[in-house]
């Protein structure tokens, strides 16, 4: 079976390896694919929010299309 197509990265890989890592008095290691899988849910979030706008008739995505 092929691996799936990556998709565009949506985020920040420095920014967001920097909030992974610290946490508090804490600091943690973040694994190479740990990016990947928050851009795959972040993708699913949009995916969520389109579909959402678009059943309640709108072309505007509001904040509670995203949150809900």
């Amino acid at each position: 079976m092929a691996k799936e197509k990556q998709k565009e990265m949506l985020l920040v890989g420095s920014k967001t390896k920097e909030a992974l890592k610290s946490c508090g008095k804490k600091t943690f290691n973040v694994s190479s694919d740990a990016l990947e899988a928050l851009n795959e849910n972040v993708h699913w979030l949009v995916e969520q929010a389109q579909k959402r706008c678009e059943a309640n008739g709108r072309k505007t995505i509001r904040a509670y299309d995203i949150l809900a």
